[in-house]
């Protein structure tokens, strides 16, 4: 069996400018993120509802990845696509149907204008190359726990069915 081993696999296939945009992207993640949704998790003037609680806990963590992200911009790629994908899903899901139902109101336009500014961005800095290779092309993880490697020098372990019958 042959391992994945290519060079497409390698991290320099993302070029040393890409890697600074991506950085630049997560830095901006965490400063104009963090700096909206910290503030209300930390000193809230009113408590907030269950799913308004959610949705700035969602942020708040997902701005705090971007710290990481800012240091692994490549690891943590899953992080600037789950920011792309909740834009895609609210502006087909939320968006869309406020403004074809024609009850779009006027903080929506705001919330709009942030989640395709966003969607582009994120559109234009992930490597995507990178993604399908390591995410799509690249054999996943084992679901089952790896048996046990053979002290070197061992002979290879052979079944008990295999011994018996060389037996007979």
């Amino acid at each position: 069996m042959t391992s994945y081993n290519t060079k497409r696999e390698r991290r320099d296939d993302v070029s040393t400018l890409r890697l600074y945009v991506m950085r630049v992207l997560y830095l901006l993640l965490v400063l104009m993120l963090g700096l909206d949704v910290w503030p209300v998790l930390i000193h809230p003037h009113k408590p907030l509802g269950p799913l308004d609680g959610v949705a700035y806990s969602f942020w708040a963590a997902l701005s705090t990845l971007g710290i990481l992200g800012i240091r692994y911009p490549l690891k943590m790629v899953p992080v600037l696509i789950l920011q792309f994908l909740y834009k895609a899903v609210w502006l087909l899901f939320v968006g869309l149907p406020l403004r074809s139902g024609g009850h779009f109101p006027p903080e929506a336009s705001g919330v709009a204008f942030a989640m395709i500014t966003g969607l582009v961005l994120d559109l234009l800095v992930i490597p995507w190359p990178y993604v399908v290779e390591n995410y799509v092309r690249k054999p996943g993880d084992r679901w089952r726990s790896a048996a046990p490697a053979s002290p070197p020098g061992a002979a290879a372990p052979t079944s008990e069915r295999a011994v018996r019958s060389a037996g007979h």
